[in-house]
């Protein structure tokens, strides 16, 4: 049980890095790249996301639903409701948007992709702070 929880806490702040590094840095700079190379940008970085975040997400997801299974609890309930809350929002609100910025910069699409991500962003940083918690207390 022990390593499982550190394995999940340790994709969970990874992720949780790595959104806070998405949403604030590499987001906004979405519009800066340019109308004639966003197109190959936008490809470049969905190519490249993907890549490194797919397998860590569904590591998490795994993991989570280890730890609901074998350690239910309300921590561990809370973490899968937020995780939910981030699979549902990656699905619903950010795919789609990046879907439609493939094909050429979209102010609107760019500034609605900004601002849905704070969503992602809110629910990994909470997500960090129950899988903390959860070593707090298996430490105890």
């Amino acid at each position: 049980m022990h390593a499982l929880l550190v394995a999940h806490a340790a994709l969970t702040l990874v992720l949780c890095g790595l959104i806070w590094t998405i949403q604030v840095v590499h987001y906004p700079l979405f519009g800066r790249v340019g109308a004639d190379r966003y197109v190959a940008y936008q490809a470049g970085h969905g190519t490249r996301i993907t890549a490194l975040v797919a397998p860590l997400m569904i590591a998490e997801v795994g993991t989570a639903a280890l730890l609901v299974y074998r350690a239910p609890g309300a921590l561990t309930w809370l973490g899968a409701g937020l995780l939910a809350v981030v699979w549902l929002s990656t699905a619903l609100l950010q795919v789609p948007l990046h879907s439609k910025l493939e094909h050429g910069f979209d102010e609107m699409a760019h500034r609605r992709l900004v601002a849905s991500n704070w969503l992602r962003t809110i629910a990994w940083s909470a997500r960090g702070v129950v899988v903390v918690r959860l070593l707090l207390d298996q430490m105890r």
